[in-house]
């Protein structure tokens, strides 16, 4: 049987880039992105502190293909696409962190460019339980980059899903992650 985890006063819960334009019949669509919410909705209350995390991209950002970057445009500052889900529930955020506003930067994590990581330690925060969009990048790079910062970091199985780029890049990031220290757990196993 897999060890229980105790949800503790001194864990976060990161909610990454829930957005429109993230989901199906969005501008960057995760085919499976709407399956994230149910457990999210059902997690955030139980959490003490709860951020969100978005792109919040201006239209001149490098890494948008009218500028030689990987990404059709999306999360546009101030758009519909940018907006979070109507499948979130949002009453329990307590704070909204916006990244991807710096041009140059990739801002796929939810620590590049913000002051998240000060944010967490003023709340007296150790262990962070990330779930949300995509898998294979923000994801990914919020988690390993909490690591870096000195946090203890989780993955949500249940409560991520992936671009998929390639075939198996959620494969490759859920690897890279728990080489990384990350460790990987399903919602059922908090509380």
């Amino acid at each position: 049987m897999l060890e229980r985890i105790p949800i503790r006063d001194d864990d976060a819960l990161i909610v990454v880039d829930p957005q429109n334009d993230f989901l199906p019949g969005g501008s960057l669509a995760v085919p499976e992105g709407n399956r994230i919410f149910a457990p999210i909705n059902a997690l955030t209350r139980r959490f003490p502190h709860v951020y969100a995390t978005r792109d919040w991209h201006p239209p001149n950002h490098a890494y948008f293909q009218a500028q030689g970057g990987p990404w059709p445009y999306h999360c546009l500052q101030n758009t519909p696409g940018a907006d979070f889900s109507p499948l979130l529930d949002r009453s329990p955020i307590n704070e909204v962190i916006s990244k991807g506003v710096d041009p140059q930067t990739d801002g796929y994590s939810g620590f590049a460019g913000t002051d998240l990581a000060e944010r967490l330690r003023r709340q007296g925060v150790r262990r962070l339980f990330v779930c949300g969009l995509a898998t294979d990048y923000c994801v990914k790079a919020t988690a390993l980059e909490g690591l870096s910062n000195g946090f203890e970091v989780f993955v949500i199985l249940d409560a991520v899903a992936a671009v998929n780029v390639a075939p198996d890049d959620e494969a490759v990031a859920l690897e890279e992650m728990q080489r990384g220290g990350v460790r990987l757990v399903t919602s059922d196993l908090l509380g």
